[in-house]
């Protein structure tokens, strides 16, 4: 191992032992392949002097040129492969502060914020809002989708001359933010005259990867006859079976004429393109600005309407990385 693995084992070991991950410095070792000997000097120096008492003592003050190669790909490696938090120097975000820290403890090289700014921006990264994850998502479930289930839905549906349509569900409040942002001077935030009422409307849509998209608006609950009946109308506009694809909704679990379900993997929202046409539909439909229900539902009938006519709108949701595979 080169001394900034080293420094980044260090780091794992402490933080697996402080946050009660593994009991006692025997697991400790046997977990991470290390002596019980060094779990003790680690954990040691850690209650002594906190996280600089694992900090790199070798390295000085000095620009980014002094990360050679080999320690930026140990750099980057941690920064892929686990959170500030599990590393002790920060929360569960890299922001330039926890890099600024990573880099002081790992290689022993102080920079500043603007400098490590810089520096990611210079091997290729960027400031990017997280994707959201279940924590209760099975990585196993998602790649037998992903590999077995879903490629053989589409052979299926290829052999019957069968449609795929992706469905999901989504409801609209008046009391959620408005979308977007709007410039103004700082100091003076600007200000949007929203209702002050408590609406809402449901919206379930199903989308196809060369564009396709039905949708229903409705204001009662969600409930199993409200889908069966949505999967009949996608399937007589359709002209032909078509093969839907769900979440693990209960109501989902239901099923109509002409129309075969398959259920997707639990907790894993972001493989659904249809998912992407809810947030379009939340960005571009100020609920906020509704007085009335039925001015809410028109509101979202307008834009799903003006989306079935751009078909290729719909097509590009499909070309999202995570929902790539999708496309037939």
């Amino acid at each position: 191992m080169s001394p900034a693995e080293r420094e980044v084992l260090r780091l794992r070991v402490v933080a697996a032992l402080e946050s009660g991950r593994v009991e006692g410095y025997r697991q400790a070792a046997e977990v991470f392949g290390v002596s019980e000997r060094s779990v003790g000097t680690w954990w040691r120096a850690y209650r002594r002097e906190g996280r600089d008492g694992l900090a790199t003592r070798t390295g000085r003050p000095g620009p980014a040129e002094l990360i050679n190669a080999a320690d930026r790909g140990t750099l980057f490696t941690a920064m892929a492969d686990y959170t500030p938090e599990e590393l002790l120097i920060g929360g569960p975000l890299w922001t330039r502060q926890a890099v600024v820290e990573l880099i002081r403890l790992v290689v022993g090289v102080d920079m500043t914020e603007q400098g490590v700014g810089l520096w990611l921006r210079r091997h290729g990264f960027t400031p990017q809002r997280p994707a959201r994850r279940a924590y209760e998502q099975q990585p196993a479930a998602v790649r037998a989708w992903l590999d077995e289930q879903y490629p053989a839905i589409e052979t299926r549906a290829k052999s019957e001359g069968a449609a795929i349509a992706w469905v999901d569900q989504c409801g609209l409040h008046s009391d959620a933010a408005p979308p977007g942002r709007s410039w103004a001077p700082k100091g003076r935030t600007p200000i949007m005259r929203v209702t002050g009422k408590r609406l809402r409307v449901n919206v379930m849509s199903a989308v196809a990867s060369r564009g396709a998209l039905w949708f229903t608006v409705f204001t009662e609950r969600f409930t199993a006859p409200v889908f069966t009946a949505f999967l009949d109308r996608v399937a007589s506009q359709a002209g032909r079976k078509v093969h839907v694809v769900a979440d693990r909704h209960p109501v989902h679990r239901s099923n109509a004429d002409r129309v075969e379900l398959h259920l997707m993997p639990g907790y894993s929202p972001e493989l659904n393109p249809d998912e992407l046409l809810n947030a379009d539909l939340k960005r571009n439909v100020n609920a906020s600005r509704a007085h009335t229900v039925d001015r809410l539902a028109h509101e979202s009938r307008r834009f799903l309407r003006r989306r079935q006519r751009q078909p290729h709108i719909v097509r590009g949701y499909f070309r999202a990385p995570h929902v790539r595979y999708a496309i037939m």
